[in-house]
């Protein structure tokens, strides 16, 4: 079983940046997919990006070209760097692992216990 740890969250005003990461330990990290996903109050789970075991790279239209996933395999860690925050960012935002890349959570079959995001305006 992986176990995932989001860090990095924090309050941040509009137009500023964060750094999230998503650390994984247990099954082999480099075999699976991550994707981070952002709750927020009395909405649903949604994605925002997601990058394979082959770094192609998946991004939410919401986030396009102003968000950046990476992953670096050799530290078990997938990183999002977040630019441009606007207070619709604002939620929890956490990271899963599928076998393949996916938009979907249904696909994700490990998830972190998330990190807050807040973007003031």
């Amino acid at each position: 079983q992986a176990q995932l740890v989001e860090s990095g969250g924090g309050l941040v005003q509009a137009g500023g940046s964060l750094r999230l990461s998503c650390a994984a330990s247990g099954r082999t990290f480099s075999n699976y997919a991550i994707g981070w996903f952002r709750q927020a109050p009395g909405k649903e789970r949604e994605f925002v990006a997601a990058i394979s075991v082959l770094k192609i790279t998946y991004y939410a239209d919401s986030v396009k070209g102003r968000f950046t996933i990476s992953r670096d395999n050799a530290k078990n860690t997938v990183y999002l760097q977040m630019t441009s925050l606007k207070p619709e960012d604002t939620g929890v935002y956490y990271c899963g692992a599928a076998p393949r890349i996916a938009r979907t959570k249904e696909a994700y079959d490990y998830w972190g216990q998330g990190t807050q995001v807040t973007v003031s305006s």
